[in-house]
């Protein structure tokens, strides 16, 4: 099974989660959202014994969102999350819109993010080779989230322009973000790479990869076109699930994160980091150079400017910039 690739549901379906499924791709929403709503919504079946959710009412939904505070503590953000798919559920799906919700509400305060400093972030990428080494300095330079960076094709990196283009980011939005020019060559030598490798698949009878929505239709032998080829691909062909068809996917996450994760520790930083705190050191670098926050908010692809303002909280020299009088001396 490849992870983020929907797989194929029946031309009519019958059974609720498959209804369900198909509802939510008639409204072209990210496969990512189809798998967070699903899980939501399966929670609160099981959470009220298994009973179809047109049974339930506000009282239900209420009680749920309640014990995910409560007894789970759960975040603010992950309250909204099962809230937004519960809402979507009952207002979309089983067209019995819900009143007015009274919950009690997450009140788990929100952490701040880790940052590497410049010199960490180089210590990092220079314990990784490859592919990780490659995905990991886009993440740094580019402020790729790491998914973004593994479904990149070819036609995204716009060398002319020296810019990334992100196709179906968070939220199903593109947007723009800079090619550095340290990653003009790597970038070229990785096309030049991905298109040998693709040229033997077609040699072998392959070279299909997974178009998004409907192209396959509308765009027949894009598939097989150099554009279309993930820049960093699979080591394996594999069984696309909705077509059955052997085609080469992408990298997976979790190689390329425990990638990371083992040249953080090959780098002797005890900071509790991940792959993702790449990404968080790209805008806190941006906010130390002094550009504008809404600049960073659209590389970043934020939807609202506050979810950027949290990076201002974490630049170098922590406390808002400020000097503390202990430094000018006794």
């Amino acid at each position: 099974m490849i992870p983020d690739v929907p797989p194929r549901l029946p031309d009519k379906p019958t059974r609720f989660m498959d209804q369900l499924r198909s509802l939510i791709r008639s409204r072209n929403l990210a496969y990512k959202t189809e798998q967070t709503y699903c899980h939501w919504i399966k929670r609160f079946i099981r959470f009220h014994g298994m009973r179809h959710p047109s049974t339930c009412s506000t009282t239900e939904v209420e009680q749920f969102l309640s014990q995910l505070a409560v007894q789970r503590n759960n975040s603010v953000s992950t309250q909204r999350t099962a809230l937004n798919a519960i809402v979507f559920l009952f207002r979309e799906f089983l067209q019995q819109p819900l009143g007015e919700l009274s919950f009690e509400l997450a009140r788990k305060p929100r952490r701040l993010p880790t940052v590497f400093t410049h010199d960490e972030a180089k210590a990092v990428i220079g314990h990784l080779e490859g592919a990780p080494q490659l995905v990991a300095r886009l993440m740094y330079g580019s402020g790729l989230r790491i998914n973004e960076a593994l479904r990149l094709r070819v036609k995204d990196i716009d060398f002319g322009m020296q810019q990334i283009i992100v196709r179906s980011g968070k939220g199903n939005k593109d947007r723009t973000t800079l090619l550095p020019d340290s990653l003009l060559k790597p970038l070229t030598l990785q096309i030049e790479a991905c298109l040998i490798q693709h040229k033997q698949d077609l040699a072998s009878g392959h070279g299909e990869v997974y178009m998004p929505f409907a192209l396959n239709r509308k765009y027949p032998n894009a598939a097989k076109e150099p554009a279309w080829q993930y820049l960093f691909p699979a080591g394996k062909l594999a069984i696309d699930p909705r077509s059955n068809v052997l085609r080469r996917h992408h990298l997976l996450d979790r190689s390329v994160q425990r990638a990371i994760g083992a040249a953080i520790r090959k780098a002797g930083i005890y900071k509790q980091a991940n792959s993702h705190v790449l990404r968080h050191s790209f805008a806190t670098r941006l906010l130390e150079a002094g550009y504008d926050i809404r600049t960073i908010q659209k590389l970043l692809g934020h939807a609202d400017v506050r979810t950027t303002e949290i990076y201002t909280h974490v630049v170098r020299k922590g406390g808002f910039g400020v000097r503390s009088p202990v430094d000018d001396g006794f």
